[in-house]
């Protein structure tokens, strides 16, 4: 019934297995892969023909984690997987980025991959098998693309050695310096996505070859696959030759789109380009009629045209659009302090490209859940980035987080992460919000700089500030020209986005997508090295700002003192049904968190009400001591005394006999419920009760007294029954010593038999 074809290879340590010819047969091209035991299933359709008035490549790719790959039942009321989670829009786009470059220009049919993990194994990361699966499944589909791409995860141990598909625990672990993942085609690599902790130039692009070396294996397991259930290749309509048609437009409008990308200023610069093209249509409108096809054809190569003019502008004369040299930056403007009730904020504006950057302090109860394979987990760093349509001086929607938002979000928080303190050391929960403002080229590295200003301006104690640059790529042939600090019209016609973040020690990120076919060690080697320099200098333009974290935390943000208890005494703070600490939360206005260990954060904008939880807590959790002197509370009376609360959660028995050194008839004549009082422990017995004092403690000054009382007779131990006595005798027998064996004594009494009470030995004297 099945034609299933399977290819098998060991790959760091553990079997990748790829079949095909089972699973989902209607789809274009279907691939199971599986490594170890965590298993992908993806499928591949595409559209026979082409809409109409299509001009875009419609690739729609959608990663997907069943919660039942892990054993699990989703959280939330309706308990089923519900819109796509940060991670699987993030590792959708890490399949996109390395496959859509891979197909033919021109190429419109609509293609819809779908990823989805099946079954996880806790260890093995499922976005490495899905982009391994994804690959496969194009490359037997008979769809017109150049691939396939292999997909390894490298990490970097604190022994210098280079790790294959390590687990994101692992990688950035104790042990572990690098999250890096990449795609490459077997000649060139095609993208790379990474997290490092203060990586070298050397040690990134180390670990970039070592992950395409390991790539090539999966190549040839993809094209064992495809040897053996690869599809029929489409057909495609032979691709014309425009290019007398594109001299044609040349001679029309190639003086207007060269002047026009001479004009520094963006807005002016978008008005010379939108002329050019209305020249172009207007030359044109005789086919508009005739001719609609060939009337849009010719429109379409107006970009062609410009990517030409500017890219041979740059790779021959070196002639940026805006005048700059190929390693020159845009003039940078950073300050902080710019909003007045946030706990940190930064403005950062480097050329046309702007940002306002605010951060926020929040206690434990602000971390972020993430509900996902692993199970729930918390995050006390979060940053959010958000690109309105103004902006860019356009009309758009807004208000809906885009995939492009959430993975510029992204790769500015990994640029920042390993830069933040220990949570012990800054028990905050850090949220990074950036608005962008002004974009001309790299706005999630302007985030990343603004991200850091704001975190120092709040009393954030980064180990140092970390900046980033964007770098692109012109390539024609063997010559190739890096530029640093794109514009976006650079980025657009250009050949690569390659950002680079990091602090003056090293690397903490690194990001590159590419639209030709690869790119080589040399190339990658070239601008790494340049943007270093970038980098250097935009630090040294923020540091004019600010540079280093200031002392103290915003005045305006939470304090949080952490204090560590033995976990015997948990019970103690929190209390039955949770009654202590929500009457310390209550009575003091402090924020109180306990953990399982013990370590508790007592947070609050006001530093007394934070010592008052904390002496509260001190309290309940300190040992009696015989002797001391404490401040108490009154918190019932009884006929005998009155219960002092003395200690948080400790109650001790003040007698009416030690409420005063004179005779005190009723305890109420002394005390009443809620009065504070001094009393000074007397007594504490074998279960715990303890026995107080307020007449020996001055109760204005707290000071001890002398005892001027005489003391009182100690009680004497029960003493055993007396001797039997004879019969004839007095039936009165002997009392024990005082107040001692109350049924001691001999019954008999005058008779030889006459028993002797029992006295206790430190009573005979």
């Amino acid at each position: 019934m099945f034609d299933k074809k399977t290819v098998s290879i060991e790959w760091g340590g553990k079997t990748l297995t790829l079949e095909t010819g089972q699973i989902a047969r209607q789809a274009d091209g279907a691939v199971l892969a599986t490594y170890g035991e965590t298993v992908v299933l993806c499928a591949v359709t595409a559209a026979r023909s082409v809409k109409e008035g299509q001009d875009f490549f419609p690739l729609t790719v959608h990663y997907q984690e069943k919660f039942s790959a892990a054993g699990r039942i989703p959280g939330g009321f309706f308990k089923r997987e519900g819109r796509a989670t940060e991670k699987e829009t993030l590792t959708s786009r890490l399949i996109d980025r390395p496959v859509r470059p891979l197909f033919p220009e021109g190429f419109y049919n609509e293609i819809n991959v779908i990823a989805q993990v099946l079954s996880y194994d806790g260890e093995t990361e499922p976005d490495i098998v899905a982009m391994i699966a994804a690959s496969a499944a194009l490359t037997i589909s008979g769809l017109p693309f150049m691939g396939p791409i292999g997909a390894a995860r490298v990490g970097f141990d604190n022994d210098g050695n280079y790790v294959l598909n390590p687990t994101v625990a692992d990688a950035l672990g104790e042990n572990g310096n690098l999250d890096l993942v990449v795609a490459a085609t077997q000649d060139a690599v095609m993208m790379v996505e990474s997290e490092a902790k203060e990586l070298t130039e050397e040690q990134m692009l180390g670990a970039v070859m070592f992950a395409h070396e390991e790539s090539r294996k999966v190549i040839g397991a993809i094209i064992d696959l495809a040897e053996q259930a690869a599809k029929d290749p489409w057909e495609l309509d032979p691709v014309e030759d425009k290019t007398a048609k594109l001299e044609e437009l040349r001679g029309v409008i190639g003086d207007d789109l060269a002047k026009a990308y001479k004009i520094t200023n963006k807005a002016e610069r978008q008005d010379a380009v939108n002329d050019a093209r209305a020249k172009a249509r207007e030359h044109y409108s005789d086919l508009e009629e005739s001719d609609p096809a060939e009337y849009m054809g010719r429109l379409k190569l107006v970009k062609k045209l410009e990517s030409d003019i500017v890219r041979k502008a740059i790779l021959k004369d070196g002639q940026r659009i805006d005048g700059r040299k190929t390693d020159e930056v845009r003039p940078i403007e950073a300050m902080v302090g710019l909003l007045p009730r946030t706990h940190g904020s930064a403005l950062f504006t480097r050329g046309e490209t702007q940002a306002i950057c605010t951060t926020t302090l929040g206690t434990k109860d602000a971390e972020q859940m993430i509900d996902g394979l692993e199970g729930l987990s918390y995050s006390n760093f979060m940053l959010h980035y958000n690109f309105p349509p103004y902006s860019v001086g356009e009309v758009g929607r807004f208000g809906f987080t885009s995939r492009r938002e959430t993975g510029h979000g992204k790769l500015a928080f990994r640029a920042l992460r390993p830069v933040l303190p220990d949570h012990e050391e800054f028990p905050y929960t850090i949220r990074v919000l950036s608005d962008i403002t002004e974009s001309n080229g790299s706005s999630s590295m302007a985030t990343v700089c603004g991200g850091s200003l704001s975190m120092m301006d709040a009393g954030v104690p980064l180990a140092r500030p970390v900046s980033g640059i964007a770098m692109g790529l012109i390539l024609e042939g063997s010559d190739f020209t890096v530029l640093s600090d794109i514009l976006g019209d650079e980025d657009h016609l250009g050949d690569m986005d390659f950002k680079v973040a990091g602090s003056e020690k090293g690397i903490t990120s690194l990001q590159m997508d590419i639209k030709v076919a690869g790119i080589t060690q040399e190339i990658m080697q070239t601008a790494l090295e340049q943007a270093k320099a970038g980098r250097a200098h935009i630090l040294g333009k923020m540091t004019e700002a600010l540079g280093s974290s200031r002392g103290e935390v915003s005045k305006h943000a939470p304090r949080i003192e952490t204090m560590q208890i033995d976990k015997s005494k948990i019970r103690d703070v929190i209390g039955t049904g949770g009654k202590v600490i929500r009457e310390i939360v209550a009575e003091t206005g402090a924020k109180v968190d306990i953990d399982d260990e013990g370590v508790i954060k007592i947070s609050s904008s006001n530093a007394d009400e934070i010592e008052a939880a904390k002496k509260w807590i001190e309290g309940i959790v300190e040992e009696a001591e015989v002797g001391k002197i404490y401040t108490g509370k009154v918190v019932n009376i009884v006929d005998f005394g009155a219960f002092v609360n003395f200690m948080g959660g400790k109650d001790g028995l003040v007698h009416v006999s030690e409420m005063k050194n004179e005779r005190v008839e009723k305890p109420t004549d002394v005390v009443s419920e809620g009065q504070e009082v001094k009393v000074k422990v007397l007594e504490i017995d074998q279960r715990g009760k303890v026995r107080l004092s307020m007449r020996v403690v001055d109760q204005e000054t707290g000071e001890e007294l002398e005892d001027t009382r005489p003391p009182r007779e100690p009680r004497g131990d029960r003493g055993p029954r007396g001797g039997g006595g004879g019969r004839g005798g007095d039936r009165r027998g002997g009392r024990g010593g005082p107040r001692g064996g109350n049924r001691g004594g001999d019954r008999g009494g005058n008779n030889d038999g006459g028993g002797e009470a029992h006295v206790p030995d430190f009573l005979k004297d």
